[in-house]
C-alpha cells in the first residue's frame, strides 16, 4: 500500500471507531461546555482577582487533556481488540510504515481539534468577562492559544505511545489520569523544582502569561515533546519486536 493509502485507512479507523472518535469530539465539546459554565457563573469574579488572565482563560484545558489522553489511548487500543492488529499488518507488512501512519493520523486529528478547542475556549470565556476580557493582542495570549493546541496533541501522542507499549487503553488511562491529576501535585510538594519537568506541568508552562519558575513556555512544551517522543519510541520498538 502507498503511504497515502495507509494514512487514509488510519483516518478511517479513527472516524469509524466510536471510542476514539467520541473522545476526539469530547476534547472540543466538553472543554467548550465547561468554559461556558464556569465563566458564565464565576468568570468575572475570578478575572477581577486573577493575577494571570491568560492562564485563567484556559482553565478547561485541565479537562480537555483527559479527553485527549483517552483519544490517543483508544485510537491505538482498537488494534489490540479481536486480533485487528494482525489484519492491519497483513495489509501493511512494513511495521514502521504502519506505526508512522497511525501516529501521524492521531497527531493530525489531535492537533486540528486541539487548536480549534484552544481558540474557541479562549474566545468563549472572554465573552463573559466584560471589562476584564482580553484579546489575542494581550501579551502571551496568542502563544497560549497555539501552545494549548500543541499541548493537547502531544498528550494524545504520549498516551498513544504508551498504549502501543502496554497494549491496553485501560492500563494507560489508569496510569496517566491519576498521574496528571494527583501525582504531579504530590511530587511537586516533595521534589520541588524537579516536578516542573513532569509532562503536564512542563507542557502547561506555555499557558502562562509570565511563568514563575520552571522552564520557559516553549521550553516546557519541548520537555513534553521529549516525553511523548520517548513513549512513541518505546511503542515503536514494541510493535516491531513483538508478535501481533
Amino acid at each position: 500500500m502507498s503511504v497515502t493509502a495507509v494514512l487514509h485507512s488510519e483516518w478511517l479507523k479513527i472516524r469509524s471507531i466510536r471510542a476514539s472518535f467520541g473522545s476526539l469530539v469530547a476534547v472540543f465539546a466538553a472543554t467548550l461546555a465547561i468554559t461556558v459554565l464556569v465563566f458564565a457563573t464565576v468568570g468575572r469574579a475570578e478575572a477581577d482577582g486573577g493575577e494571570d488572565p491568560v492562564f485563567g482563560a484556559f482553565y478547561a484545558i485541565n479537562f480537555a487533556q483527559i479527553a485527549a489522553i483517552a483519544f490517543g489511548a483508544t485510537a491505538v487500543s482498537s488494534e489490540y481488540a479481536g486480533g485487528a492488529l494482525r489484519i492491519s499488518l497483513a495489509a501493511v507488512p512494513h511495521r514502521s510504515l504502519f506505526y508512522a501512519a497511525k501516529t501521524a493520523a492521531v497527531a493530525a486529528a489531535a492537533l486540528a481539534v486541539g487548536l480549534a478547542t484552544a481558540f474557541a475556549t479562549f474566545f468563549a470565556g472572554q465573552a463573559f468577562l466584560g471589562e476584564y476580557a482580553i484579546g489575542l493582542g494581550e501579551p502571551g495570549a496568542l502563544r497560549a492559544c497555539v501552545g494549548a493546541g500543541i499541548y493537547l496533541a502531544l498528550m494524545a501522542l504520549f498516551a498513544a505511545g504508551l498504549t502501543f507499549l502496554l497494549r491496553s487503553a485501560t492500563a494507560v488511562l489508569s496510569l496517566l489520569i491519576p498521574f496528571i491529576l494527583i501525582v504531579g501535585f504530590v511530587v511537586g510538594d516533595v521534589a520541588g523544582s524537579a516536578a516542573d519537568y513532569l509532562p503536564d506541568r512542563a507542557g502547561q508552562q506555555v499557558l502562562h502569561q509570565v511563568p514563575e519558575g520552571g522552564p520557559a513556555p516553549w521550553t516546557g512544551l519541548a520537555v513534553l515533546a521529549l516525553w511523548a517522543a520517548a513513549a512513541l519510541l518505546a511503542g515503536w520498538r514494541a510493535v516491531c519486536r513483538r508478535d501481533a
